[in-house]
């Protein structure tokens, strides 16, 4: 029988240990007002790219910035612009946009990326924390060749055969649904509830290869 999955496991960090970042005062985020609010109406083609002043420094944007990269050593921190949107302890970055309502739609391209999470964040979550480990994220993740859901650090496993190149995200703002969902088969796979309060960001943590963004997207007829 596989070992259970390791919360600690699930979300190293990038180049420090977690005993240094846990005497290190929590910080919330004040966003510029360039960022861009996504309609809240019921239209489901949202449309994003990664935003770089949330990356942090081990992340490498590409494709126009709709593709992340692990890279293992990183940049020097030291070398990466300062400013109080960027994870400074977890790979870790968000969608350029808020969704404050409606309900949307986006895929990504995981097959090359054996440790990774998808989901939603509250666009001003602690910069210090990981997504999924605190009550302001909501994820899907992917490691140890298992696929499970997480909030306030507590892993629910989901149970999915292997591991398709592609999935969907499934946001339903009004409803509290965060879906994951099989492409192929048009179904979702697991869905987490919340009773969503504030703006989120589309969320994304990757410790390995790369994951490819796939916004502007129509939901697929029949989801459910």
């Amino acid at each position: 029988m596989a070992a259970p999955i390791s919360a600690a496991r699930l979300c190293r960090l990038a180049a420090r240990t977690v005993s240094s970042i846990s005497s290190r005062p929590r910080r919330t985020v004040s966003l510029p007002a360039r960022i861009r609010y996504i309609s809240t109406s019921t239209a489901n083609n949202l449309q994003f790219r990664l935003d770089e002043r949330t990356a942090h420094s081990s992340l490498d944007l590409f494709k126009k910035d709709t593709g992340v990269i692990y890279r293992i050593l990183g940049l020097d921190p030291s070398h990466v612009q300062d400013n109080p949107e960027r994870f400074r302890d977890w790979a870790v970055v968000f969608g350029d946009g808020k969704i404050s309502g409606g309900r949307h739609y986006w895929e990504v391209t995981v097959k090359k990326s054996q440790e990774f999470r998808l989901g939603v964040a509250e666009a001003l979550m602690s910069r210090d924390d990981c997504v999924g480990t605190n009550s302001s994220s909501w994820v899907f993740g992917y490691a140890q060749r298992k696929w499970f859901a997480m909030t306030s650090n507590k892993i629910v496993p989901v149970t999915l055969v292997g591991k398709p190149d592609r999935v969907g995200i499934l946001l339903d703002y009004e409803a509290g649904l965060l879906g994951l969902v099989d492409i192929e088969k048009r179904r979702i796979t697991h869905a987490l509830r919340a009773q969503f309060k504030a703006p989120l960001c589309p969320a994304f943590g990757l410790w390995d290869g790369e994951l490819l963004t796939h916004s502007g997207l129509e939901e697929p007829e029949g989801l459910k």
